[in-house]
């Protein structure tokens, strides 16, 4: 799925997974600053998840705790954040 390009005030509450069922270092959507931005979560509990996440498109990150409603699984790759495909090391 490419970015997102839903509302996450629109969402449908039965289309969201819960943040209880993403477990660490998956790939996520977060939405942050009005727009959907890369991010790995880091920890997840049922209230909410802890995401490493890129801010801008530098190669720095941030770190947020979301809940389910601001966060959407990710397909495609971030090469600066999820490093190199198992494949290739």
């Amino acid at each position: 799925m490419p970015v997102p390009n839903v509302d996450p005030h629109r969402r449908d509450p039965a289309e969201i997974d819960p943040t209880a069922s993403y477990r660490p270092t998956d790939p996520v959507w977060v939405y942050r600053s009005g727009t959907w931005r890369a991010g790995v979560v880091e920890a997840a509990s049922a209230l909410a998840a802890t995401v490493t996440y890129r801010p801008n498109s530098a190669r720095g990150t941030g770190v947020d705790t979301l809940t389910a409603q601001y966060m959407i699984r990710r397909q495609e790759p971030d090469p600066l954040l999820d490093g190199e495909p198992v494949g290739l090391r």
